[in-house]
């Protein structure tokens, strides 16, 4: 039987999108950026180059470079998994245990090394990526932190900025101190106890007195 145009499924406009080639695209920005550690030596055609495809499957999709490295870096900041609720000890080790990994993982710390450094000469792109990559992750620990006001297992008085500094920085300046992020340094996975550590030594200054 013949099949007629009204029987036809409706044909996508456009020409359709290859994941695999999104996939490469994003794999080869992430690796090109981890390998300078920063953004202003990125280009179109470098990319690419490294994903094996041409510089017109990249403008399919991406409008721009600045673009191009939100989404990357983006998918390096997978969501945080849900935390209990049941205590706020036991919340911050899962939250420390996420910074744990990515501080152990070359391209994860690459989010953190740009929006520190990179702000002066690319502070419309910087700010994207703090928005899309640390700032959900900004909001969440002070949920965490607000919670623990609200039921009594953390100072009333706690000063949060503060105690979201002192959360943040104990674990880069761990990762840093061990060696990770340093040119030539091993990139392993830092000690699997350091979440729950980091978390008891944070929360007796945190807790009240």
């Amino acid at each position: 039987m013949a099949t007629t145009d009204e029987n036809r499924p409706a044909r996508p406009a456009g020409r359709p999108r290859s994941a695999k080639a999104e996939k490469a695209i994003i794999e080869a920005t992430l690796d090109l950026i981890s390998e300078s550690s920063g953004i202003s030596d990125l280009s179109i055609e470098a990319v690419a180059a490294r994903a094996g495809v041409g510089k017109t499957t990249i403008y399919r999709r991406w409008s721009n470079k600045e673009d191009l490295v939100v989404d990357a870096l983006a998918v390096l900041k997978a969501p945080l998994p849900p935390v209990s609720g049941r205590s706020v000890r036991e919340d911050l080790i899962t939250y420390l245990e996420v910074m744990r990994r990515e501080a152990g993982d070359a391209r994860s710390r690459c989010v953190m090394n740009i929006v520190m450094n990179e702000g002066d000469r690319h502070s419309r792109m910087v700010e994207r990526i703090r928005q899309a990559t640390v700032r959900p992750r900004q909001e969440a620990l002070e949920a965490l932190l607000r919670r623990g006001v609200e039921t009594g297992e953390l100072r009333a008085d706690l000063d949060l900025p503060i105690a979201m500094a002192m959360v943040v920085g104990t674990v880069m300046w761990y990762a840093k101190s061990a060696g990770f992020g340093e040119a030539g340094a091993d990139a392993g996975s830092l000690p699997e106890t350091l979440a729950e550590r980091l978390a008891d030594h944070l929360l007796s200054g945190l807790t009240p007195r």
